[in-house]
C-alpha cells in the first residue's frame, strides 16, 4: 500500500471563544513603566498557581493571533511567566527559556530549570518562559485518543517482533484521523514557525528590543528558526542539545537519529551496569550487558510478563526497549531500567510502573504530533513495503532500537498541514549563537548537532562536553562547558573556535 494524503484547504480559521476565554485572551493591557528602570511591559503579572514554585515567579498572558496571516482575526492566549532579576545594577535583559518536546510546557521553568542557572546569570536577566500554543495553559489541544493509544510503546512506532508494520500503519492512521476530528481550530496552527512568531509577540509584550535565549532539545530548533526569522531580535543565543535542522526531513530525521543516539549512549550504561560498586549491577563485564538486554527483549517478545497498572499492562520486548531508550536520557535514570531488567530476567515481581496521567498525555501527544506533522511534508508517499524494508535494515544495524526510528508515524496520514515550507537555517545573520552539546546524547546525537553547527556557519560556535545524557549546560557538572556558556551569557564572549570540554 502506498500512502497518499489529501490536504484540506482551510478557507479561514474560525474559533468559538467563550466569554471567559475571550476575557482571558484580552487581559494583557499596557502598564506604566516601572520605577526601577526596567522596560515597559504589556503583561498583567500576578501570582502563579502550582506546587513547589519559587514565590518570586509571576504569571500572565499574552494574546497572539490564532492565524498569524490574519493578525486582526481571532486570538488565543499564551501563558507566560518570569522571575525578575533582583539586582537591577547587574540586569542586562531577558533570558527566554524555550521549552523542548515538542509539546512540553514551559510555564514553570523559571522556578525549575531557571533556578539551575548560576546566580550571576539570574542577576543579569529576568528569567522568562511560556507554554507554547496548544500546550498546558496556552489554548491546550487534544486528539481525544483512547487510553491504549497513549502508551509510549504505541506512540513510538516499534514494529512487531517479525518486523511487520501492520499494527503501526493502523495506529498511525487512527491517531491522524483522531487529531483531524478532535483537534479543533488551534491544532492546525501549531508549527515551529508559528512558535517563532509567538515568541516575537512575547518579546514585544515584555517591552524588549531583543531577547537572549536558552533553548534545550526541540527548543534548539525553535530557537534556531526564531534566529533565522527574526535575527535582529536576538541578543545572546544558547542552543543546548541540538536537533538536526534538515529542512527536508525535520522531525523524520530526529526520529531516525534515535538509532544513533541509543548506540552512542549505551556503552555508558553498560559500563555502569557492570560496575562492582553499583548496587544495581547486572553483569560481570560491560561486554555482557548488550547481549543480555537483547536476549531478554527477544524473550519478552515471545513471552510477555503481566504488568498491572502499566500501559500496556504487560512487559513485552518493545516496552523494555522503550524503557531503555527513556533511561538513556540521563545517568540518573539508569536504575529504572536496571531494576526492570533484573526483575524480568530473574522472575521477580516487576517494579511499579511510572505512569503519566491520561489528560497530560492527551495534551502532550496532540501538540507534539501537530508540530512534527505540520512542520514538513516529509512523511507521505512511502508504501508499507518500503517502511518494512527500512525497518529490516535498521534492525540489523541498530538492534537496540529494532527498526523503530525509521518506521511509520501519524504524519504519513496527516491532512492538516504543512501550510508553509520549513525554515532553512543559514549563516546569514548576527554571529551570536553558542551551541552546547553532550558527546553522547540519546535524543539529539552529536552527529545531528554538527549539522546544526554547519548550517549556522560563522554565526555559531559549538562546545562539546564529554558526557552522556540529554541536556548539557548546568546539567552534568562539567566545569569547562558550564563556564564557557556562563561567560557568553554574561559578557557575550564566545570561544574563537569550537571547544571540546573533557570530563
Amino acid at each position: 500500500m502506498t500512502i497518499t494524503r489529501t490536504f484540506r484547504r482551510r478557507p479561514g480559521l474560525t474559533v468559538a471563544l467563550t466569554l471567559p476565554a475571550l476575557a482571558t485572551a484580552l487581559v494583557a493591557v499596557p502598564q506604566p513603566a516601572e520605577a526601577t528602570g526596567r522596560p515597559d511591559t504589556a503583561i498583567q503579572w500576578g501570582p502563579c498557581s502550582g506546587k513547589g514554585l519559587d514565590p518570586r515567579q509571576e504569571c500572565g498572558t499574552v494574546p497572539v493571533p490564532l492565524d498569524h496571516a490574519d493578525p486582526h482575526g481571532p486570538r488565543i492566549s499564551l501563558a507566560v511567566s518570569r522571575i525578575r532579576s533582583e539586582k537591577l545594577a547587574a540586569r542586562r535583559g531577558t533570558l527566554l527559556l524555550v521549552p523542548g518536546g515538542p509539546g512540553n510546557p514551559g510555564l514553570h521553568e523559571p522556578s525549575r530549570r531557571g533556578m539551575q542557572l548560576p546566580l550571576s546569570v539570574r542577576d543579569a536577566y529576568d528569567i522568562v518562559s511560556f507554554d507554547p500554543r496548544g500546550v498546558g495553559r496556552s489554548a491546550p489541544v487534544s486528539c481525544g485518543l483512547a487510553h491504549d493509544d497513549l502508551a509510549m510503546e504505541r506512540l513510538r512506532p516499534w514494529p512487531a517482533p517479525d518486523g511487520s508494520a501492520d499494527r503501526n500503519m493502523a495506529t498511525a492512521r487512527r491517531l491522524a484521523d483522531a487529531c483531524a476530528a478532535n483537534g479543533g481550530d488551534v491544532l492546525p496552527t501549531i508549527s515551529t514557525r508559528n512558535e517563532a512568531r509567538d515568541i516575537d509577540r512575547i518579546r514585544a509584550a515584555l517591552g524588549e528590543d531583543k531577547l537572549s535565549a536558552w533553548g534545550v532539545s526541540y527548543g534548539t530548533y525553535a530557537g534556531a528558526v526564531f534566529a533565522q526569522m527574526f535575527p535582529h531580535r536576538t541578543d545572546r543565543w544558547v542552543l543546548d542539545s541540538n536537533d538536526d535542522p534538515d529542512a527536508k526531513r525535520v522531525a523524520r530525521g530526529w526520529l531516525a537519529n534515535y538509532a544513533v543516539g541509543v548506540e552512542d549512549s549505551f556503552p555508558n550504561f553498560a559500563a555502569w551496569a557492570a560496575d562492582p560498586a553499583n548496587e544495581y549491577r547486572l553483569a560481570e563485564t560491560p561486554e555482557e550487558v548488550r547481549p543480555m538486554v537483547l536476549a531478554l527483549a527477544a524473550r519478552l517478545d515471545r513471552e510477555p510478563i503481566p504488568w498491572p497498572d502499566a500501559n500496556p499492562e504487560e512487559l513485552n520486548g518493545n516496552v523494555l526497549r522503550q524503557t531503555l531508550l527513556d533511561s538513556l536520557y540521563s545517568p540518573k535514570r539508569f536504575p529504572v531500567v536496571a531494576r526492570l531488567i533484573a526483575a524480568a530476567r530473574d522472575g521477580l515481581p516487576l517494579p511499579p510502573p511510572h505512569t503519566v496521567p491520561d489528560e497530560v498525555m492527551q495534551n502532550t501527544v496532540a501538540a507534539s504530533a501537530a508540530t512534527l506533522c505540520n512542520d514538513v511534508d516529509a512523511w507521505s508517499g512511502d508504501s508499507q513495503t518500503s517502511y518494512e524494508k527500512d525497518v529490516a535494515v535498521s534492525r540489523k544495524r541498530h538492534p537496540l532500537t529494532a527498526g523503530m526510528p525509521v518506521n511509520v508515524m501519524p504524519c504519513a496520514f496527516w491532512d492538516l498541514g504543512p501550510t508553509e515550507p520549513a525554515t532553512r537555517i543559514t549563516p546569514h545573520g548576527p554571529s551570536n549563537v553558542l551551541l552546547v552539546q553532550n558527546a553522547r546524547d540519546v535524543a539529539t546525537p552529536l552527529a545531528g548537532a554538527k549539522k546544526m553547527r554547519a548550517a549556522f556557519g560563522d554565526r555559531a560556535r559549538m562546545v562539546v562536553v564529554d558526557a552522556v545524557g540529554h541536556g548539557a549546560y548546568v546539567d552534568n557538572g562539567n566545569a569547562c562547558g558550564d563556564a564557557t556558556v556562563t561567560r557568553f551569557l554574561l559578557t557575550g564572549q564566545r570561544p574563537g573556535r569550537d571547544v571540546y570540554c573533557a570530563s
